[in-house]
């Protein structure tokens, strides 16, 4: 989890500096803004390692919380499986998007 949220945090700040101060601010970000970023590796890469890690950061804690105070097994057992299942869909999902985005499709 350390690793995990010092890793996250130049990621974000790194995304925030780039895309917000350096390349024009919120105005700029479009379509087009994204289909040019997704165009090269090294954003996708940043991308998916933004969205993997936060996701697992996150179901992580949001699992430590499950198990503070869901207070009888049943319940425990059926918020972990929600948990880890939209966790996994958001993952697969989300790593689809970024590696199979075509700006050509409208």
């Amino acid at each position: 989890m350390r690793l995990s949220g010092i890793v996250l945090v130049v990621l974000v700040i790194g995304h925030l500096i780039i895309q917000l101060v350096l390349d024009g601010g919120v105005s700029k970000v479009g379509f087009a803004f994204v289909a040019g970023r997704w165009a090269n590796p090294y954003w996708q890469v940043w991308d998916l390692a933004m969205l993997w890690l936060a996701m697992l950061h996150g179901a992580n804690g949001l699992r430590t919380v499950i198990n503070d105070y869901a207070e009888r097994p049943n319940s425990r057992l059926w918020l972990k499986g929600l948990l880890y299942t939209a966790t996994v869909f958001t993952i697969l999902l989300g790593t689809l998007v970024i590696f199979t985005f075509d700006p050509n499709i409208r």
